[in-house]
This record gives C-alpha cells, structure tokens and sequence, in this order.
C-alpha cells in the first residue's frame, strides 16, 4: 500500500488512519481561543469594571472610600431653632417698647418737676428693656449656631431653656389667674421644647459630629 509520494514538494506523506504503528491524529483543541481551558480571560482592573469587593457607586456611605452623606439636623431641633427665632422677635420688640415707653413717661415726669422721684423706677425698667433685647439677641445667636456650632450651643441653650422654664413657672404662680398667668404657660410650653431637643441623644450626635 502506498503512503504517497515522497517526493511531493508540498509536505509529507500523510500516514493512514488506522494503521499499526502510526498513532491515530487528534484535532488541535482551541480552548477560549488561546487560553487554558476551565480559565477564563481576566478583564484588567480599572477600566470601568470595579474589583471584587469595591462598590461600583463609592459616593454612597457605608463603602470604603466612599464621600459620607451630610447628617440631617434632627426635627425636634429644627422645631426649636424656629422658636428660638420667633421668642428673638418677641424679646426685641418688647424691649424697644418698653424702653420708649419708660423714656416718654420719665419725660412727663421731669417736666412737671417729679423727675428726681422717678428716675430709680425708670432705671429699673431701661434695665429690663435692656434685659429684654440682650435675650433676644441671644436667641437669634443660639438658632444660627445650631448649624455649625459645637457642645458649647448645647449646654448654652440647656441654661437658657432651664431659666425661662423657671421664669415661666414663676409667672404662671404669681399671676394668679390674669395674662401673666395665660403667658407663662406659652412660655413654659416653648422652654419646654427647646429643652427637650436639647437633652437627648439625636441632639448630642449633632453637635459631636465630625465637620470637615
């Protein structure tokens, strides 16, 4: 039996299948087209495709080296800072009030000669219009400093909150059954308030949290 032609110039002789002494001839394999077959090709890292075990999103929290989503000031807290600006407004306007009131009446009082008998009352009241507007001021000072501020707004606004709810009980008690009495209760009622948004938990998070 012929296995061909030798001198073929365009390759060797193909033995015959089949035939002893010649191994029978396998198809080359082509697993993954060039890689080992069970592997497959590997996509290179950063090149839109995140790692295993990175976040594909990390601009959300809770991912390593993700930006952390600002804290949100607790309700209880914004309802205060609202009344801290509301009783600014108040204590104010009261104030100038009754520092115009008590100059127009010492006036009154110098020009029919009384002035001299009337000047340590109308101290003490251009001392509480005083007193008045200070308060205020405070206030608008506290409510803006609850956005940025630090410990020192929390115990601050504690000590103011704690003393109007003394002024208020103190109102509520002397005024009998008049407007003093209707006012203390408002009073005691919005202290009440500020106080409690100031002595739990979600407040002392607030003010200890990082800011960068």
């Amino acid at each position: 039996m012929s296995f061909g032609d030798p001198n073929n110039p365009y390759g060797p002789p193909q033995p015959p299948q089949g035939q002893p002494g010649y191994p029978p001839q396998q198809p080359p394999a082509q697993p993954g087209y060039g890689y080992p077959q069970g592997a497959a090709p590997q996509q290179p890292a950063g090149y839109g495709y995140p790692q295993q075990g990175q976040a594909a999103y990390p601009g959300y929290p809770g991912y390593p080296g993700g930006n952390m989503m600002p804290m949100e000031m607790p309700g209880l807290m914004k309802t205060a800072r609202v009344f801290l600006f509301i009783l600014a407004g108040f204590d104010i306007l009261f104030g100038i009030i009754t520092g115009v009131a008590i100059g127009a009446v010492q006036d009154v009082s110098n020009g029919v000669g009384s002035g001299d008998s009337t000047d340590t009352l109308a101290g003490l009241g251009f001392l509480v219009a005083g007193l008045l507007v200070a308060l205020g001021a405070l206030s608008i000072f506290l409510g803006v400093k609850f956005k940025n501020g630090g410990s020192g707004i929390r115990i601050t606004t504690i000590v103011y909150a704690s003393l109007m709810v003394l002024g208020s009980i103190y109102n509520i008690v002397a005024g009998g059954t008049g407007s003093a009495t209707f006012g203390g209760l408002i009073s005691l009622a919005i202290a009440g308030i500020i106080l409690a948004s100031m002595v739990n938990s979600a407040a002392t998070a607030w003010f200890s949290r990082p800011r960068y």
